[in-house]
């Protein structure tokens, strides 16, 4: 009998790390603040009308060029090396593999972030997660053109169906799309969500309504509007931003792969008397 799979679907930004992670250096690279680039970003999108997650990927090729950098996949890249994680973020996937692998269950980490993918790709846990989704550019001649991906709030909900099914391809769309033979590759109720606000509550309700996990993390500055999301049962667990060893992110992971675990033995259990 294979081993049971639990899949956690991170958001990343102030879930994973501790801002927007293009504030870290690709913002101070325009000289500009996080707050004049996000600024101009919202200016865009209301005066265009243009889709806000489209906007931003658009305000940062036309910032690029107004302040003369040669926006390469390499220059992104090398802003993901500044990135700032929540404490234990560095250890954690090993810590959590290591604990499934304990209670017989194998564990898979998916990001899934309305981030720019250049950036994370040079982020050091990039290598952590089988498999990465975030808003990506289209290149001609070595500079970005074209949104080859965007990936908005509620687009996010895809990916859920995406990880149960196996269809991990963005560029597959019969699997993602036909009807299952048989089983799940991965249950829907083996499948956890984890972010940090408003912007994760489409994927955390989906999470919901088919029996899987959803956790809201918080800090200090966001732990009201992380509370009323609980209080209006959109997410199942509220945690603080703090993946350190048996801290209270650990120990709900650890419950986690504890029922997964249990419920596996309870079913092998209940199929080997049916077939006696």
């Amino acid at each position: 009998m294979s081993k049971p799979i639990v899949a956690i679907m991170y958001d990343f930004d102030k879930t994973l790390s501790t801002t927007d992670m293009q504030n870290y250096a690709f913002i101070p690279m325009l000289g500009l603040t996080p707050e004049e680039f996000w600024g101009a970003t919202g200016e865009f999108s209301e005066k265009t009308g243009c889709e806000r997650i489209l906007s931003y990927m658009y305000m940062m090729i036309k910032k690029s060029k107004e302040a003369g950098i040669n926006l390469t996949r390499e220059v992104l890249r090398d802003c993901g090396k500044n990135i700032k994680y929540h404490p234990g973020v560095t250890t954690w996937f090993q810590r959590i593999n290591d604990y499934g692998a304990s209670k017989g269950v194998k564990i898979e980490h998916y990001l899934v972030s309305s981030g720019t993918k250049e950036i994370l790709e040079g982020c050091s846990i990039y290598d952590k997660f089988t498999k990465v989704y975030g808003c990506e550019f289209y290149y001609e001649n070595g500079v970005p053109v074209w949104p080859k991906l965007a990936i908005n709030y509620t687009q996010k909900t895809q990916f859920f169906f995406r990880i149960a099914k196996g269809a991990v391809d963005i560029k597959d769309d019969n699997s993602v799309n036909e009807k299952v033979k048989g089983s799940l590759r991965i249950p829907y109720e083996n499948i956890v969500y984890i972010g940090d606000g408003m912007t994760d509550v489409a994927c955390m309700t989906l999470v919901n309504k088919n029996r899987g996990y959803s956790v809201g993390v918080y800090t200090d500055s966001n732990r009201a509007s992380v509370d009323q999301i609980r209080k209006d049962k959109r997410c199942r667990f509220v945690v603080k931003a703090d993946y350190s060893q048996d801290k209270d992110m650990e120990k709900v992971f650890k419950l986690i792969i504890d029922e997964v675990s249990n419920r596996e033995i309870l079913r092998a259990k209940e199929e080997a008397l049916a077939n006696k």
